[in-house]
């Protein structure tokens, strides 16, 4: 079992930055893949960026160029840094994590205005 929570949502202006943590129960190194979905209101949960146990990063289209995956060892977490927030980057962000069946945590709320 992975318990993960996640932290760093907030209300941010177009163009603003958000770092993401989500910090993970179990050894993240132990852990075949971590990543994050988004849901925005009314939208289905969609798949934002991931990164396995070996290092490799896959992200969406729709935000490539403004966001990183990164794992933070020290606070046994993983990260997304978003870069020039748009507003239809708005939703509530969810961290999973693959261990044979697929944890996720409760979500942040990141609210970009126009």
């Amino acid at each position: 079992q992975v318990q993960l929570v996640e932290s760093g949502g907030g209300l941010v202006q177009a163009g603003g930055s958000l770092r993401l943590s989500c910090v993970a129960s179990r050894n993240i190194f132990s852990i075949d893949a971590m990543g994050w979905y988004r849901q925005a209101p009314g939208k289905q949960r969609e798949w934002v960026a991931h990164i396995t146990s070996g290092g490799s990063t896959n992200y969406a289209d729709s935000v490539k160029g403004r966001f990183t995956i990164s794992r933070d060892s020290a606070n046994n977490a993983v990260d997304l840094q978003i870069n020039s927030l748009k507003p239809e980057d708005t939703a509530v962000y969810y961290c999973f994590a693959d261990v044979g069946i697929r944890y996720w945590g409760q979500g942040t709320q990141v609210t970009v205005s126009s």
